[in-house]
């Protein structure tokens, strides 16, 4: 592929210049804010901030990416994190990461955190997801109940360079386009078209009203409409049978996230016992707390827990409170969840209304310091849930009412850091394994509305804007280096599967 500034002639010289950039200026950390330091700047003042980031890190050099000699072991750092995690989950996170090359990208955030720090930024800062890959956008309800696509989970947020989420994306559309079979010029196609949305969204962002930022959101029926009128899924281009497909497929999802909320995961988690509702057992999955330790420190979790509940309504609004406070609390487990998360303690707390048919399901998840954190900077937040809920907040258009944040002692006396969110609220993702060509280039453009629009509320995006500029330029380079760290993912994922044949670690599958 050809370097989107310079051409192919230049490649080699580009690539060498960068590596040499590279060692350079990432020796150390550097430090992020937590929100935007334009500060009253004059909007030429911040164009020229963003024409200046070029020469820091000009847009051909974002294609690179070349493992050092001094690359940390991708299994090392899995290692390294199972460390403070629940020991007799940690085989569930290495089998369930072995599934496919995709399902390692996703619990690899740590890794590719590690190698971006070795790439080019541009210093533009924003509130960065921190684990951006297309698994992690989704639909929800939002407080209105309308049905709303945003970024959907928030563990590893913080200030960070902008460009670290778009790279993360890109990579895991290229990722996931192998695995379906895609040929490399389809694969090149999404991810270009990816990181044009997301320039495209910045330069229009740019041009808006702090306020209509602030308020601007992608109401998903709308935004599928027009994308699906545009690509033929709704039947007005072409006949083509698998695009036909493809639209009832995502006509179906849509629907289904609307069942997925406190009922429906009520009828999955729970059963009636006596009269009265409580957790099923499903081990390791999930353990009513009453399975996972002798009576007496049951109790005594169970108690602080009750205590985690009354303090964290601290944290909502005071309607919300008003609300939380119409429930009782009626039980817990522990959830193993996800693919990166597992091994970090999450609990799931049945609260039932006045009638006990009112159910209402929170999850309290453990958060640990972000992924980023040894590259940009600690957070500024004392307790690593307040900093989740911060970054969910910033990025977000709309955030669950229920999220809160606040600190329990475990059944080891060991302190930690949770958020609390309700368990399921219209919650639907996408399904990877049934996308064509087609139907992935549209969920990555609008993958890259919903990740500029996230970013453009906590950075400077009049700068961002300039710095991506008209041409394609940025998105090329954006293309390129998701090929390459295509190949990185799964030497790495054939690593994991070398250290568990090896017996190095233990991984359990089929969980």
């Amino acid at each position: 592929m050809k370097s989107p500034d310079q051409g192919d002639e230049r490649g080699q010289s580009v690539r060498d210049g960068v590596l040499m950039a590279i060692k350079e200026s990432s020796e150390s950390p550097r430090p992020s804010p937590a929100r935007s330091s334009t500060g009253h700047l004059s909007r030429d003042d911040r164009v020229a901030l963003g024409k200046a980031a070029r020469a820091r890190a000009p847009r051909a050099t974002q294609q690179v990416w070349e493992a050092s000699s001094i690359r940390p072991d991708p299994v090392a750092l899995l290692e390294g994190q199972a460390a403070s995690r629940v020991p007799e989950l940690v085989p569930i996170r290495y089998g369930r990461m072995l599934v496919s090359p995709f399902t390692f990208f996703r619990g690899a955030a740590l890794i590719m955190a590690s190698d971006l720090a070795t790439t080019p930024r541009s210093d533009l800062t924003v509130q960065a997801c921190g684990d951006a890959h297309m698994s992690n956008f989704g639909v929800f309800a939002s407080a209105e109940r309308t049905l709303v696509f945003d970024v959907n989970d928030f563990d590893e947020t913080l200030p960070g360079p902008w460009e670290w989420d778009v790279k993360r994306l890109a990579a895991s559309l290229a990722i996931a386009g192998r695995e379906r079979g895609f040929s490399d010029k389809e694969r090149a196609g999404i991810v270009q078209g990816t990181a044009e949305a997301y320039r495209a969204e910045m330069a229009k962002l740019a041009t808006m009203r702090d306020l209509d930022v602030w308020y601007a959101r992608l109401d998903i029926e709308t935004v599928l409409k027009e994308i699906g009128e545009e690509l033929g899924l709704t039947g007005q281009k072409g006949d083509d049978k698998a695009l036909s497909r493809a639209k009832a497929h995502a006509d179906k999802q849509v629907a289904k996230a609307r069942t997925r909320d406190s009922m429906q995961a009520l009828d999955k988690l729970t059963e009636v016992i006596d009269g009265e509702t409580r957790f099923v057992s499903d081990p390791p999955l999930i353990v009513p707390i009453e399975e996972l330790a002798p009576e007496k420190e049951a109790a005594h979790l169970t108690e602080r827990i009750r205590d985690l509940l009354r303090s964290y309504g601290k944290t909502l609004q005071s309607d919300r409170l008003h609300l939380l406070e119409q429930f009782r609390f009626a039980g817990i487990a522990r959830k193993v969840v996800g693919v990166g998360s597992v091994g970090t303690r999450a609990w799931v707390v049945l609260m039932l209304g006045s009638d006990g048919q009112d159910p209402l399901l929170l999850q309290a998840k453990e958060a640990q310091p972000s992924v980023l954190a040894e590259f940009v900077g600690e957070s500024h937040y004392a307790n690593q849930g307040e900093r989740v809920v911060a970054g969910q907040h910033l990025m977000q258009a709309s955030s669950d009412i229920f999220l809160g944040w606040d600190e329990v002692e475990g059944l080891d006396g060991i302190h930690r850091d949770f958020y609390i969110r309700q368990l399921r609220d219209w919650k639907g993702s996408a399904d990877t394994d049934q996308m064509i060509p087609q139907a992935m280039a549209a969920y990555g453009r609008l993958c890259g509305w919903t990740l500029a629009r996230a970013h453009a509320r906590s950075g400077d995006r009049i700068a961002i804007a300039a710095y991506l500029g008209a041409s394609k330029a940025l998105d090329t380079a954006i293309a390129s280096f998701a090929e390459t760290y295509a190949d990185q993912n799964q030497r790495d994922y054939d690593a994991l599967q070398t250290a568990v044949s090896e017996g190095r670690i233990v991984a359990e599958t089929g969980l």
